[in-house]
Parts: structure tokens; sequence; C-alpha cells
């Protein structure tokens, strides 16, 4: 595989990189050909899952190497990652106020940013589109990383690893779009539509990401470090709190346990291939 990714550009990388992550997203979606709704308790461990693995690639994927970046460019490492996290945080914290979304399970009446007549499967879509964006900018600066070559911590297989990870949490929020809109009087091929149409963004943020950091190597430890701080915000704003709802409280459990298993499989895929 590593041979296959070392014969292209740096943003070619990227953009087979994000087309693999947007294609999982696709296959996920394509559930909806096959289930009209989806268990709640699998939904919340598939949920959970996502998070773990955005929460280790958070550390061993993008902040690590970034913090390494900053060292060996003689920057003040703690000052750069707290930066570019907060910063990263910041922006998608501005995208959510700015760009009307609605959480899985939600009533139209309580989306979020500036009020809106749009469908509610529209706003749906873009829930999950701004998990997204963070997603598919960490795996571009990760392989523009990478084609730095003279700075540890960044590295080919590490790239792949992480577009790996992102791949394998994309298939249940390709399936959390697509179901819940079959579900709701949707053809089964409108669900399908919708649900891969909230990866295209994917492709597009990885190919931004590996241009930038290619252009201008300095801000590579700061890019890795915004892309850390925009997935934790996804985590803890979106992933967490759906995973977490649940009127009666006895299906939570299972979204704690499937944290910690992506948490666990992006570890043992970044450790093992980075």
């Amino acid at each position: 595989m590593l041979t296959f990714f070392a014969q292209f550009h740096p943003v070619q990388q990227a953009l087979i990189g994000t087309l693999f992550t947007y294609g999982v997203t696709a296959l996920g979606a394509g559930l909806v050909f096959f289930f009209k709704s989806i268990n709640k308790t699998v939904l919340n461990g598939m949920l959970g899952f996502a998070a773990g693995v955005m929460i280790a690639a958070s550390f061993w994927s993008l902040l690590a190497p970034g913090i390494a970046m900053a060292e060996e460019l003689g920057q003040v490492a703690w000052i750069t990652a707290v930066t570019g996290f907060l910063l990263g945080g910041g922006f998608l914290y501005a995208v959510d106020k700015l760009m009307p979304h609605l959480h899985l399970g939600l009533d139209t009446e309580k989306a979020e940013g500036p009020k809106t007549s749009w469908h509610r499967s529209v706003l749906l879509v873009l829930a999950i589109t701004l998990h997204n964006i963070p997603e598919g900018l960490a795996v571009g600066v990760a392989f523009g990383a990478a084609a730095s070559g003279s700075i540890s911590g960044a590295t080919l297989a590490g790239a792949v690893a992480l577009s790996i990870g992102i791949g394998l949490q994309n298939f249940p929020e390709g399936a959390a779009v697509s179901i819940p809109l079959r579900r709701e009087g949707f053809s089964r091929t409108k669900a399908f539509l919708y649900g891969q149409a909230s990866g295209i963004v994917e492709p597009i943020a990885g190919v931004i990401g590996a241009f930038a950091v290619l252009r201008i190597r300095s801000i590579l430890p700061y890019a890795l470090a915004f892309a850390a701080g925009a997935m934790i915000y996804v985590v803890i704003e979106e992933l967490i709190p759906e995973a977490q709802h649940d009127e009666g409280g006895s299906k939570t459990d299972i979204a704690t346990l499937g944290a910690l298993v992506g948490f666990s499989i992006m570890m043992m895929l970044d450790v093992a291939l980075g």
C-alpha cells in the first residue's frame, strides 16, 4: 500500500486518501438499501466508535508529530500546539454558529445556527458535513507533513494509517444520515444520495490542507494542531452528546464501549504503521 501511495505527489496522495474516506461514507450510506431503521443501541455504539477514533487520531496522528515538528523547527512547541489547537476548535465553533444544521434525533425546532426554512434532511446532512471538514483537513495535512521528509514524527505510513482510521469511523456517519432519512419517508436512492453527499467535503478539505502545508513549511505544526482542535471540537460538541442521547438511559454504555474500541483501533493503526 505504501508503495502505491509513494508514486504520487503529496496533494494527489491526499486526494486518494480522502477519496477513500469519502467512499467509506458512501458505503455506510448504502446500508439504507438493506435497512429502513437503525437500532438506537447500535447507533450509540457506532457514534461512540467514531468518537474514539477521532480522539486517538487527534493525538497520535496530529498533535504528537506536530509538537515534534515545532521543536525541530525551533518553535516553542507548547505555544504552537496550544495556538493551533484553539484556532482549530474556534474555527469549528464559528462554522457551527454560521451554518444551520440539526443533530440526529432532535426535532427541527432544535436546529442550531441561523434560523432557516431549510428542510430537515438538508439540516441533517449539514450536521454530518461539519464533522467531515476537519477529518478531510487532517488527512490532507498528514500527507503534506509526510512529504517534508526531514521532520521526524510525520511519515507516509502514519498518513495512510490516519486515512484508514478516518475511513472506518466514516462508515457509521454515512449510515447515520441515510437511514434516518429513509425512516422519514425518503426513497432508498434519495436517502443514499443525501448520505454520501455529506462526505464530499473531505476530498476538498484534504487537497486544501496538503497544498497549504506544502507551500508554507513553517505552518505544518500549527496545521496539525489546528486539525486536532477541530476534530476534538466535533467529538465533544457533536458525537458524544449524540451517542449519549437516550431518554431511558439504558443504552449509553455501548457508546462508551464503542469509544474504547475505536480509540484502541486507531491507536493500534498509528503505532503499528506510523
